[in-house]
C-alpha cells in the first residue's frame, strides 16, 4: 500500500493528538493575537493556500476587498482539519474547514469561533464518491470490505459516507468494514483507476476533470444525500478576534463580497479572473484545471452561518461518541458579527 495512504484509526489518532496539541498551544497564549496591548491591530494575515485553486480571500484580495490587509501566503494544504489547527496555534491567522471539524476543535477547549461559511454543497459544487465503470459496486451494501480514498478523515468526506450507509441500513458494525483511506485530492482519479482503491472521493475541479475522462461513474454524492448546504467555515481564535476586531471585520466582509462577486458574474469571468491570480502568484502551477470550476456552493447570502450547518454534525458526532451530547451548542461555535455585506 502507497505510503500517501494511512488507515482510518491511525489518522483519527493522529487527528486527536492534534486536537489536544491545538487546545494546549492556545491555553498557552501561543496563538498570534495582534497588537499586544499596544492598540495596533494586524493588517497581514497568514494563510495556508491550495495548489492549483483561488481560495475566497485571495479573490478578495484580487477583487480589492480587503481595504488595506494584505495576505501572507505560508504554503498549502489538502487537509481542513490541520488547516485550523494551524490557525488555533498561531502558525496562521485563519484556516478553513467541514464544520464537523470545526466541532471537534471546539470540543477539545480551543477557544476558536467561526466567522464565514467558504465551501458548500449545492448542484454545480459538490463530492461524489466514483467507481470504476465496470465495478461490481452498486449499493451501500457493496462497500463492505472495501476501500474508500479522501482527502482526509474525521472531516466532510468520512461524515458523509457514514450517513449514506445509516441511511441505507448498515449498522454501526457493517460500517466499521468500509475502509477509509487519505489519498491526496489530485492523484485520486489516478489511484481509483489504478485499482488501489474501489471508490474515490471528488469534488470540484477534480471531478469534472475526471469525469470527462471516462470510465468513472457515481455511486452517490452529498449534494444528493444532503442537498444545497454551507459545508465548511473560516475560523480564528476568540482572541485574535477580541484584539483585532477592525481587521477581522474587514477580512469577513470582504469574504462575503468575494463570494457574490462569485455567484453573480458568468462563470467564464470568473474563471478568467482565478486564471490570472494563479499565473500572477508564481508558484509553478497548472491552470488547466480551473476550466472546470462551477461554483463554491456556499448556500448562505454572503456567507452567513446557520445553526442547522454545525447542529447536522453536532449530531453526527454525538452519535459516533466523538463528543459528548449536549457539549456543545451551535450558536455558540460562530458568530455573524463581523459579516457587514448586504447590512443597511
Amino acid at each position: 500500500m502507497p505510503a500517501a495512504f494511512t488507515s482510518t484509526t491511525t489518522s483519527r489518532r493522529q487527528f486527536l493528538a492534534l486536537l489536544g496539541i491545538s487546545a494546549a498551544a492556545v491555553s498557552c497564549g501561543t496563538a498570534t493575537a495582534g497588537g499586544g496591548g499596544s492598540g495596533a491591530q494586524v493588517k497581514t494575515l497568514k494563510y495556508q493556500g491550495s495548489v492549483g485553486a483561488v481560495t475566497l480571500p485571495e479573490l478578495a484580495a484580487d477583487l480589492q476587498y480587503l481595504g488595506d490587509l494584505k495576505l501572507e501566503w505560508v504554503g498549502n494544504t489538502i487537509s481542513g482539519p490541520q488547516d485550523i489547527q494551524s490557525a488555533a496555534t498561531g502558525q496562521t491567522h485563519f484556516g478553513g474547514a467541514f464544520n464537523g471539524a470545526i466541532v471537534k476543535l471546539a470540543s477539545s477547549k480551543a477557544p476558536i469561533k467561526a466567522v464565514i461559511s467558504y465551501y458548500g454543497v449545492d448542484e454545480a459544487s459538490y463530492s461524489g464518491y466514483y467507481v470504476l465503470e465496470d465495478s461490481p459496486i452498486r449499493s451501500a451494501r457493496d462497500l463492505l470490505g472495501k476501500k474508500v480514498g479522501m482527502n482526509t478523515l474525521g472531516a466532510h468526506s468520512q461524515a458523509v459516507l457514514d450517513i449514506y450507509l445509516s441511511r441505507n441500513g448498515l449498522a454501526k458494525a457493517d460500517s466499521s468494514k468500509v475502509e477509509s483511506l487519505v489519498v491526496p485530492p489530485v492523484n485520486t482519479d489516478q489511484v481509483l483507476r489504478q485499482k488501489q482503491i474501489d471508490v474515490g472521493v471528488l469534488g470540484g475541479i477534480l471531478r469534472d476533470k475526471a469525469v470527462a475522462a471516462g470510465g468513472i461513474r457515481p455511486l452517490f454524492s452529498d449534494f444528493d444525500l444532503l442537498g444545497k448546504f454551507s459545508a465548511g467555515s473560516y475560523i480564528m481564535t476568540e482572541r485574535f478576534i477580541r484584539e483585532n476586531p477592525d481587521t477581522v471585520r474587514t477580512f469577513v466582509t470582504g469574504v462575503a463580497k468575494a463570494i457574490e462577486w462569485a455567484r453573480t458574474t458568468p462563470r467564464e469571468e470568473v474563471i478568467a479572473r482565478q486564471t490570472e491570480i494563479v499565473k500572477k502568484r508564481g508558484r509553478n502551477e497548472d491552470t488547466a484545471t480551473l476550466q472546470y470550476w462551477r461554483s463554491y456552493g456556499v448556500a448562505e447570502h454572503g456567507g452567513r452561518i446557520e445553526d442547522k450547518e454545525f447542529q447536522l454534525w453536532l449530531d453526527w458526532l454525538g452519535e459516533r461518541g466523538d463528543i459528548k451530547a449536549g457539549q456543545l451548542k451551535a450558536a455558540d461555535l460562530y458568530t455573524n458579527e463581523f459579516n457587514d455585506f448586504g447590512k443597511g
